[in-house]
């Protein structure tokens, strides 16, 4: 999912561009949180399917690992789908999807990554954080997003294998210089033309106190075939009390 503080003064030292993007992926770490979200699909032709899912995370080893739970809740036929993703910080994610009109439950490989999500321009790697050390990191230009002034950061795969795990050659991503927060991105295909274009259209700081945030609107939309995704959060909690056992493959199969 596909899927991001500082204070200001932090945001004046001079950093690199892999520390921004360090920053931009911690300060959406929370340390659990509940949330019911509506994931809108239109087709080229403007014809639309609109999907409920319901999320659950929590943070695990001091930060470095979240587990993540989704379960769509409507329409029918995809009712009881669910993703449980292991997201770690310095290896390939664990991600598991249950289908309940098989009763089976699949990993999802690393091949499979650059994979649309359920039928949506979010694909799964778009559903965690990418692996750091896997990237190469520029800073191009400062540029203002809706208002926010922000680094404009070129991201590259290290390698053909990464950048086909991941569906692109390169990404540029536009981090908020005071708060860290992703406000969009660009996405290039592996012939390097442009692909997807994601835009955040709103932010809400869930825990205040230690400045962590949850992007609660965002649009993809695909630049080759006019296909747009759209994912609202419509109700979101933090709650780091959420429980253990949600983050099994057992509980994914209770449907």
């Amino acid at each position: 999912m596909i899927l991001f503080i500082g204070s200001s003064l932090t945001a004046q030292v001079e950093l690199t561009a892999k520390e921004i993007m360090d920053k931009a992926f911690e300060v959406t770490k929370l340390a659990g949180s509940e949330a019911v979200s509506t994931m809108t699909i239109i087709d080229g032709k403007g014809r639309e399917r609109v999907r409920e899912i319901a999320m659950v995370t929590k943070l695990y080893d001091n930060g470095d690992t979240e587990k993540r739970l989704l379960r769509f809740l409507a329409p029918p036929d995809v009712k009881g789908t669910g993703l449980l993703v292991f997201d770690y910080e310095t290896k390939d994610d664990d991600m598991w999807l249950f289908m309940p009109a098989l009763r089976k439950t699949r990993r999802i490989v690393s091949s499979e990554r650059a994979k649309s999500f359920m039928g949506s321009e979010f694909s799964y790697a778009d559903m965690s954080p990418p692996i750091l050390d896997e990237f190469t990191y520029k800073v191009l230009s400062d540029k203002e997003v809706e208002g926010t002034l922000c680094w404009e950061i070129e991201m590259v795969p290290v390698d053909e294998d990464i950048a086909d795990e991941n569906g692109f050659s390169r990404r540029i991503a536009y981090i908020g210089k005071k708060d860290f927060v992703i406000r969009g991105a660009v996405y290039y295909d592996l012939d390097g033309e442009l692909h997807k274009e994601l835009s955040v259209k709103e932010i809400r700081e869930l825990d205040p106190v230690n400045h962590r945030y949850r992007l609660i609107h965002m649009i993809m939309v695909n630049k080759q075939n006019d296909r747009k995704s759209i994912l609202k959060i419509n109700e979101i909690q933090f709650n780091p009390n959420v429980k253990d056992d949600y983050f099994t493959t057992r509980y994914l199969e209770r449907y």
